[in-house]
């Protein structure tokens, strides 16, 4: 069930601030040039947590959930059981709690669901204890499956749901498709969601793949559009974002604008993380690592442009440090030697 197969590249030299905005040519991310690789060789990976201070990294075809070791291999602590991965299906989003209890996101043969999972055993020696299914039967498909999980500040778990090709089920308020979710940690409805009885949190959502908050309780979420503009939104209890009636900014009667708008060949932003006031979005077709000062939301500087091809998830880790998650194994991307990789970027 595990085995060693990954190796550390070791930092590597110059330019080492990612605010420095330094870049390369494409087919030159094989030995970049601005960061340290954390780990690489990893198979169209998805989403990394923290149990403390051990970076765990799910797979999204493999199912597999993998710990990586000091020395930067890596080993698999457990692989989630009858997890269907087609399109963009499959292993998807990790949460950790403060319980060392793990959350996984995935694909099975009926649905989207949510399992959790003790995490037993120290570090290097991680495995998953048994599963169980926190919410079942979200709408899957070969593409737009959400996937991203976070516990907010409230303790709530929250839970991004694509349309599943289905655009209208977004508008829809008994569907789950196209909604940002708000469960307890068991996967209960919260006394004091937007709608009775319903986990819905948002609604009008076409691919949401990124949540984080500010300090101040802000909660911002990464949007996929469809041929026009990708989104930046500011999340607020019972908002409309206007899928499939609205798209990008619209300033259409009854639904919510994003603060930001990017062209999808600049953008496709998946997951999402604030440090140090202000939004760091991972961009895959867009192939970038883009910026948005909290204190000016309208406005982004971009990083990494066309470096390590597509990212896929960053995220703060303990010692304060930018990590992020290549994505060019996923059949979508143009992999370099040693992908997909796990770069430290400031």
């Amino acid at each position: 069930m595990s085995g060693t197969r990954r190796t550390l590249l070791g930092p590597l030299a110059a330019c080492a601030l990612l605010l420095v905005g330094c870049s390369a040519a494409r087919n030159d991310r094989a030995t970049p040039a601005a960061q340290d690789v954390i780990a690489s060789g990893l198979a169209a990976p998805w989403s990394i947590v923290f149990a403390g201070e051990v970076p765990i990294v799910s797979e999204r075809d493999t199912g597999d959930i993998r710990e990586i070791l000091a020395d930067g291999t890596s080993r698999v602590i457990g692989t989630v059981d009858g997890v269907v991965a087609r399109g963009e299906g499959g292993l998807l989003g990790l949460v950790m709690d403060d319980e060392a209890h793990l959350f996984a996101y995935s694909t099975a043969g009926d649905g989207n669901r949510i399992q959790r999972f003790e995490l037993i055993g120290d570090a290097g020696e991680l495995a998953l204890g048994r599963a169980q299914t926190i919410i079942d039967g979200l709408p899957a498909a070969g593409n737009h499956n959400g996937g991203r999980i976070a516990f907010g500040p409230d303790g709530m778990l929250y839970v991004t749901v694509g349309d599943a090709g289905s655009p209208e089920s977004a508008q829809d308020i008994d569907s789950l498709g196209g909604k940002i979710l708000r469960l307890t940690p068991d996967g209960g409805v919260p006394a004091d969601n937007p709608f009775a009885g319903s986990p819905v949190y948002s609604l009008g959502h076409r691919n949401p793949q990124g949540i984080a908050w500010s300090t101040d309780g802000t909660m911002y979420a990464s949007e996929f559009g469809q041929n026009t503009w990708d989104e930046l939104n500011i999340i607020v209890a019972g908002g409309n974002y206007g899928w499939p009636e609205a798209e990008g900014i619209a300033d259409a009667s009854g639904y919510l604008d994003p603060v930001q708008q990017w062209a999808p060949s600049d953008a496709s932003p998946s997951g999402i993380a604030v440090h140090d006031d202000a939004v760091y979005i991972a961009n895959l077709r867009g192939e970038r690592l883009r910026v948005v000062p909290i204190s000016s939301p309208t406005t982004s500087t971009e990083h990494l442009t066309a470096v390590h091809g597509r990212v896929r998830d960053v995220v703060v880790a303990p010692d304060g440090t930018l990590w992020v998650l290549t994505n060019n194994t996923d059949g979508r991307g143009e992999p370099a030697e040693g992908d997909d990789r796990i770069i430290r970027v400031g």
